[in-house]
């Protein structure tokens, strides 16, 4: 009997060593075969992993169900580092992949009903300010000193991530993790606005150089030049594209912040403080109003000006299917080749944008087009935040059970690990690590995308950021916009009607959560009406701006600036700072 305890022990031993060697092996394999390149050497990678292996023994066996919206990012995830994970942790993932507006979904039902839906979400920092009022997911700052301590990985490095600021609370802490992040710059044919015939003409016609334009009122003599131009090289071009079917993707189109370029809000990064680029105003950290009348900007003139703009460019413009398409059924009209520039276009279609062979692409496979800085309204002051930046963070409610949260926790750590991080930077071209963008691999790449690593290396990146903190409840006022902003789009109000429905429905929300109390000490308390004259003059008083009274010539002089000139200053800007 002795003997076969003996034995049996002796069994034991050997698969709890080969089990180990294993696992180092899988890093090994994983390593050398996948996640190349990267800023850690391998020796670091090796490390990394080892932690990662020790850190998940108390979880092996277990299996875990995690979420993301679907795009390339995280399909690379699902597919291929969720498999990594498991190999070397010995924890089973599941990781889902829906669609964007399915994840506020499930997300609001486990918050709702307090079962357990997900173990760990990918959902967008624009929930920041729902997270921190609700208090229903875990606290990221706190867990990982405490509860989650044994399962932080010490080389995390969270200095590192782009987008800390973007999923803090207004109370210093840190909500949620940022996975990928993309912004919605300006796209342009760099080929045609160099050409020079066709700078030429534009010259003749408008008296200033065709480039980049700095301010709406230069888009629009662009936009309105090159439909003059009618045809280049046979084919029909366009001098601006967008989409304005009433669907639930026309709300991104103007929460992702459309309204702070055209001057909406008040100055201050992320996001504009006591206005924000929603048009919602705190007083302390509680939401006080959408309205005019209660010290908002959400129907004010810059608010009405912005919608007003897009409607115009949508139909003289852009072609004339635009009207009735959809976010992802006009996201690929660009790469046809027929569109001269596009005002609110996603670094999330560069992947895209540079395949061998579209009509957009040369024969060495650099780009005709290159991204630069959104141009700004007539309302926009220097201090503003200048367009949207995504930032799908990974997020652990409360509800989740503490060894499910942990197990998962490890999982969302390993996806923005350094040892991973720069070959998932380069597969999905979402970044969130500032030494990913700076790595030489993404110097020696950068000619073929267009501009996206210059932009992400400069300082004016900060200026593109997330909703903030002043949204109390993400999902229930974001489903107001593409509804009242679809009526203006129709023709069914105008502008000015259809952002004082919006604004009045916003504060329907805000008073309806006041009331509830289920927000504690930062949730809404709505203002007093007033007459606008009197927020004009607070806002004079209190050196704010918002809301800005009308400006008498809503088209001001256009400016352009040289691309090559704007890339020269940001190269020069990064050097100093460096």
């Amino acid at each position: 009997m002795r003997q076969m305890l003996l034995a049996t022990a002796a069994v034991v031993v050997l698969l709890t060593s080969s089990g180990a060697q294993a696992d180092e092996a899988a890093a090994q394999r994983w390593i050398d075969s996948e996640f190349q390149p990267s800023t850690l050497s391998k020796d670091e990678q090796l490390k990394e992993m080892q932690w990662f292996i020790d850190a998940a023994k108390p979880f092996q066996g277990m299996e875990i169900n995690v979420v993301s919206e679907t795009i390339t990012t995280h399909e690379y995830e699902a597919k291929t580092l969720a498999k990594a994970f498991t190999e070397i942790t010995g924890i089973k993932v599941n990781h889902d992949l829906i669609q964007e507006g399915d994840v506020v979904e499930k997300l609001q039902t486990q918050m709702q009903s307090g079962q357990n839906v997900y173990d760990a979400w990918v959902n967008d920092s624009d929930l920041i300010g729902t997270h921190f009022r609700y208090q229903q997911v875990r606290n990221l700052t706190d867990w990982m000193a405490n509860e989650g301590k044994d399962v932080t990985n010490p080389m995390l490095d969270i200095d590192d991530f782009m987008g800390k600021s973007f999923t803090t609370g207004p109370d210093g802490k840190l909500y949620q993790l940022p996975d990928q992040q993309f912004a919605n710059l300006y796209w342009f044919r760099y080929d045609w606005f160099t050409n020079p015939d066709i700078k030429a003409k534009f010259k003749d016609k408008y008296g200033y150089e065709l480039g980049v334009p700095v301010n709406w009122s230069a888009y629009e003599d662009i936009a309105a030049f090159f439909n003059d131009l009618g045809e280049i090289d046979g084919k029909k071009v366009y001098g601006h594209m967008d989409y304005g079917k009433k669907d639930p993707s026309l709300g991104w189109r103007f929460t992702d912040a459309w309204l702070s370029m055209a001057g909406n809000g008040d100055k201050g990064l992320p996001n504009g403080k006591p206005v924000d680029e929603w048009g919602i105003r705190v007083e302390g950290c509680r939401p006080a109003g959408s309205s005019v009348t209660r010290g908002g900007d959400t129907n004010g003139a810059a608010a009405v000006y912005s919608i007003s703009k897009y409607i115009d460019w949508l139909n003289k413009y852009a072609p004339p299917e635009a009207a009735g398409m959809t976010f992802s059924e006009s996201g690929p009209v660009p790469a046809q080749g027929q569109i001269a520039q596009q005002i609110f276009w996603y670094t999330a279609f560069t992947a895209d944008m540079v395949k061998p062979g579209l009509p957009v692409v040369n024969a060495d496979d650099t780009p005709k087009w290159r991204m630069a800085p959104s141009p700004h309204g007539v309302y926009w002051k220097d201090g503003m935040k200048l367009g949207y930046q995504d930032a799908g963070s990974w997020t652990l409610l409360k509800s989740t059970p503490e060894d499910r949260a942990k197990a998962a926790w490890l999982y969302a750590q390993f996806t923005v690990a350094k040892t991973v991080s720069l070959k998932k930077s380069h597969v999905g071209l979402t970044f969130v690590r500032d030494s990913d963008v700076r790595d030489k691999s993404f110097t020696e790449r950068a000619p073929k995308l267009g501009g996206l690593v210059e932009f992400y290396r400069s300082p004016a990146r900060v200026q593109w950021t997330p909703t903030g903190t002043n949204v109390p409840d993400y999902p229930k006022l974001a489903q107001l916009w593409w509804q009242n902003i679809g009526d203006a789009a129709s023709g069914a109000k105008t502008p000015q009607e259809a952002m004082d429905a919006l604004a009045t429905e916003q504060d329907r929300v805000l008073a309806r959560l006041e009331r509830a109390g289920v927000q504690g000490e930062c949730g809404p308390k709505l203002n007093e009406e007033h007459p606008v004259e009197y927020w004009y003059e607070k806002a004079k008083a209190d050196g704010t701006l918002a809301p800005q009274p009308p400006v008498a010539n809503e088209k001001e002089k256009p400016i352009t600036v040289d691309y090559d000139e704007l890339i020269k200053s940001w190269e020069d800007a990064t050097a100093k700072k460096n």
